[in-house]
């Protein structure tokens, strides 16, 4: 009895063998790809524009002013105070009570207040004419399937802002599931041979990412190494198939038995279906993760053959073959340390630079490859960091932490392309028309994939009125 549904279910993941493959479908998506998957949330609410979402975060803080919110008026006033320009009164204090401080009188995210002038020039790209800066010459090669919002704010003025912009939650109040985990709680599997929910490159400082949804929920973190992609997921040992077949049935017949003992232990769950999953993993993502059957052209696509832009690259076209093969949620994210590598205090131009030119080119070929494909109509890419720099220079050559308006953008799945939406005022301090809070972005990516965040609940776990989010339909197609 111990061995009971638990085992066969076993039995049956571990009868199948061959790696996954792409879907036959990995261009355009048809109504297969979209049905329902096995998440307690039920699957899709209404029907979905998207089924997958490539979410890339850059940690520390990418400058709105040196990216994709062009502000001449730096230029013009640069060097003088801002209480001596009319733009006096983007510090009054009333419109800067929604910052929460976490730590008061930290050395970072202080009011600057002499002007810098836009360290880099723009141009107009594309048929939209959008504004992009000479950074992402790349991107702004793509202007015209991308929609730029430049009007995004939060209330963290630290770099607890990214475990906000995932969660909703500020770093003052408890830990929450992420967007991440909400969509493959909502949605569930489309491959039971994959995570649905991964994760490379730097994590930031909270490291789970279900929360009370439990740790079934967290991303599952993988590096793109095809002999140890998944850490822990081989045994250290020369092993036959056979043995470790033996080897799992026997340690998930003991699982069971504790189970029997505490029965509704969702860390044993948890711990029940990573052990199946990791043994699936084991030929599935290596295959995934190597690189050989891609076509020279798209390894340079993606700028696999440059230093600078290798590493990121293949973690781009990683998640594009994970994509195709139904994995819900890629969580990428760039700039290591502990701010975020983007966190450019001083030496702005310098750092920055460095920086784009890592992840403008892969990027953009990731946006080129996604659409020549036919998959960037069900897939959905985002743009994202935690706040934006200060209009005020910080140290003479860098600016400071800014929540109160910067920019991203999103693309595919439905979203508008070659589109602006939203605005900050005349010096990038505040966003001043169609401002949306952090969570505006996980409703929307929400609404594409055919979830409502209001019905996405756990019994006994209030959610906040903030949490929800507002679609931004001005954006969707």
């Amino acid at each position: 009895m111990s061995r009971g549904v638990g085992g066969l279910a076993l039995a049956n993941l571990l009868a199948q063998d061959a790696p996954a493959g792409p879907s036959e479908s990995a261009g355009k998506a048809d109504s297969s790809d979209f049905a329902p998957g096995s998440g307690p949330g039920g699957g899709p609410h209404f029907s979905p524009r998207a089924r997958s979402v490539i979410w890339l975060f850059m940690r520390g803080g990418v400058s709105h002013l040196e990216s994709f919110d062009p502000k001449p008026a730096l230029n013009r006033y640069a060097g003088k105070t801002i209480a001596s320009t009319p733009f006096a009164d983007v510090q009054n204090p009333e419109r800067l009570k929604k910052v929460r401080v976490v730590v008061v009188n930290d050395a970072n995210g202080q009011q600057r207040n002499v002007l810098y002038p836009l360290q880099v020039g723009f141009r107009k790209w594309g048929q939209s004419g959008i504004e992009v800066s000479h950074l992402f010459p790349h991107i702004g090669g793509c202007v015209d399937d991308i929609a730029v919002i430049r009007s995004m704010w939060t209330t963290d003025d630290n770099h607890g802002a990214q475990v906000q912009f995932h969660s909703g939650r500020h770093m003052l109040e408890p830990r929450v599931p992420t967007i991440g985990a909400w969509v493959t709680y909502g949605l569930g599997s489309l491959n039971e041979n994959l995570p649905q929910f991964i994760g490379m490159g730097p994590r930031y400082f909270d490291r789970r990412d279900g929360h009370y949804l439990g740790p079934a929920y967290d991303a599952v973190q993988l590096k793109i190494d095809p002999q140890t992609p998944l850490a822990y997921a081989r045994p250290e040992g020369d092993m036959t198939g056979g043995e470790q077949r033996r080897v799992f049935d026997l340690v998930h017949t003991l699982n069971r038995l504790d189970g029997s003992l505490y029965p509704g232990d969702e860390r044993l769950e948890a711990r029940l279906k990573s052990y199946e999953l990791a043994f699936r993993m084991q030929t599935s993502v290596p295959e995934i993760v190597k690189f050989s059957d891609e076509t020279e052209s798209t390894q340079r696509l993606y700028g696999l053959d440059q230093d600078a832009t290798r590493e990121f690259g293949q973690q781009l076209l990683a998640a594009r073959r994970f994509v195709e093969r139904g994995v819900r949620f890629i969580q990428i994210m760039h700039g290591g340390g502990a701010a975020g590598a983007w966190d450019q205090h001083s030496n702005l131009k310098q750092k920055h630079t460095e920086l784009a030119r890592q992840v403008d080119r892969p990027i953009a070929g990731l946006l080129r490859d996604l659409k020549q494909r036919g998959m960037l109509d069900s897939t959905i890419v985002v743009f994202a960091t935690e706040f934006g720099r200060t209009p005020g220079s910080q140290g003479g050559n860098g600016r400071d932490h800014h929540p109160f308006g910067f920019s991203v953008w999103m693309a595919g799945g439905g979203i508008r392309g070659g589109m602006v939406h939203g605005a900050t005022d005349e010096i990038g301090f505040h966003a001043v028309e169609s401002p949306h809070y952090v969570t505006d972005i996980h409703a929307t990516l929400l609404h594409q994939l055919g979830l409502d965040s209001r019905r996405l609940h756990v019994p006994g776990h209030q959610r906040l009125e903030r949490d929800y989010g507002h679609v931004i339909h001005d954006i969707l197609a």
